[in-house]
This record gives C-alpha cells, structure tokens and sequence, in this order.
C-alpha cells in the first residue's frame, strides 16, 4: 500500500479525532462538561475549548434572559379579599452545575418550581397589604422584596431572579359586582352634588340676568320718556309758532287732520247739524261762517 493511500485515512482520522476534541461556546450559552455523566468544569468563556473524545461530553444551556409568565393566582390581602393576580418573571441560569444538578437541565421543571417560589413570595407580601397598596405607589417596594425573597430561594437552583412585575390585578367575579356597585353609587352621589350644586349657580346667573334686564328696561323707558317728553314740547312749540304765523291755515289744517280722522272707513257715518263748526270748510272754502 502506498503512503498516498495512507494519508488520507490518517487525514481523515486526524480531522475526526479533533472534531471530536473541540467545541466553540457562544456569547449566549452555558456549557456544563461532564466526564462519565459528572460535571468537571461549568465556567467556560465565549470561544473555542477541548474535550477528550469519548470521556468528556457537554451540555449547552441558554443563558440568555428567559421569560416566564406565571399563570393568574388568587390571593388574600390584610382585608381579607381575594385577588387574581397575572405576573411575568423574568430570570436566567446564574449557575450551570447548581441548575443541573437540582433540575437535571429541564427549563420546564425549572420553571415549574420558580412559579412555586415567586407564587410564595407574592402570598407573603399580599397578605401584609390592602388592595389600593398593591394597586399604587407600593407596588413597587412590594414586587422588589417579592424578587430579593424569590432570589434565596432561586439561588439553591442556579437561578437568578432578575425581575418579578405585576400585569394585572382582579377582583373575583362575585366581589367584582359589589365593588363596581358601590362604585356606581360614590359616583352617583358626586354627581347629584355637583347637579345641585350647578341648580344653584344656575338660578343665581339667571336672577342676576332678569334683575339687569329689568335695570336696562327701567333705564331704557326713563330715557325713551324724557326723549318722547322733549319731543312733545318741541312739537307743542313748533304748533304753537306756526299757529301764529297764519292761524287761519292753521286751522284749515287742523280741519283736515280731523276729517281725515273721522272718515277712515266708506261705511262711516257721522250725524251733526249742517251748520256746525266741523262742517264751516265745506261751506265756504275760506272757513267763514254763515
């Protein structure tokens, strides 16, 4: 057999045998060595490592943050009502081996035991804090001391707790139509206040609107008097100047403007004596008596 023919087996072997002696770790991974089924070494950086074939096995894990959304749980408040509460955790493997060991490397059993454990710590601090406390400003304090507790437990499981947050908060469905009754009647009460409340502003602007009206009105009539006053003594001055200019004319016209007065109608009839004083015009265009 050639040495040729030798090469490439060996070539061949060579590229198998550190295959089989190598493996990269990713920014993002967690990678637990195991010889004979025991871990030897969990902490390895991002970059290319060696194994001896056949020994040494690995197990990659994710590292990276993992989301868990824990389902609704009701819980009893200092007030003792119950609550349905829908939290998330958010945690990632701190600790390769630990997280192996205690969970064999399932995420589900790891996740099924963090629910338990946050479940724990939200019952504990719920129970220490009313309703409007978990809803409000406490919030807050109450989901970090929920984390820190959560995190001694995870420790034991290689986790690391990083964040516990509440999406909502509900009332039961047998609590929630009393609640939102009574709700119905606060608010009812407010806004019968305020009716009221607007009733009266309304009666007073109104009252305050006729009583202006009523000033304006006085002040109006007194003016248009005063005016109707000076105009009637204008008037009475200009007769009283034009009747002694030619009182005759003046009396011609004074004849027509009554004439004019008396016969408004074709059906009107008026009886006097043919020789009165109202008459004296028809009888002689001068006005003189007969």
């Amino acid at each position: 057999m050639s040495a040729r023919n030798l090469l490439l087996p060996a070539l061949a072997l060579g590229a198998g045998l550190l295959a089989m002696s190598t493996f990269t770790v990713r920014e993002y991974d967690r990678v637990a060595l195991f010889r004979l089924g025991e871990i030897v070494k969990s902490d390895f950086e991002p970059g290319l490592h060696f194994k001896v074939p056949l020994i040494h096995t690995i197990r990659r894990y994710d590292g990276r943050l993992l989301t868990l959304d824990a389902p609704p749980e009701r819980f009893l408040t200092s007030e003792k009502k119950n609550v349905i509460v829908d939290a998330f955790i958010k945690w990632r493997i701190a600790d390769v081996g630990t997280f192996h060991r205690s969970t064999r490397g399932d995420e589900r059993v790891a996740s099924a035991r963090l629910s338990q454990i946050v479940k724990d710590g939200m019952k504990n601090q719920l129970s220490n804090k009313t309703i409007r406390d978990a809803v409000t400003g406490e919030r807050g304090e109450m989901m970090d001391a929920v984390r820190s507790a959560a995190n001694v437990e995870a420790s034991k499981l290689g986790i690391e707790v990083v964040d516990v947050r509440i999406m909502r908060i509900d009332l039961p469905a047998e609590v929630s139509d009393s609640v939102y009754r009574r709700m119905e009647k606060e608010r009812a009460t407010v806004a019968k206040a305020f009716r009221s409340r607007g009733e009266e502003m309304a009666k007073k602007i109104t009252a305050d609107a006729d009583r202006q009206r009523e000033e304006v009105l006085a002040e109006a009539y007194a003016e248009s008097q005063s005016i109707r006053g000076e105009g009637d003594a204008e008037a009475t001055r200009l007769y009283a100047a034009a009747y002694g200019k030619d009182k005759e004319f003046f009396e011609f016209y004074r004849s027509l403007q009554a004439y004019g007065k008396a016969f408004t109608g074709k059906d009107d009839v008026l009886v006097l004596q043919p020789d009165s004083e109202f008459f004296r015009f028809f009888s002689s265009p001068n006005g003189e008596r007969r």
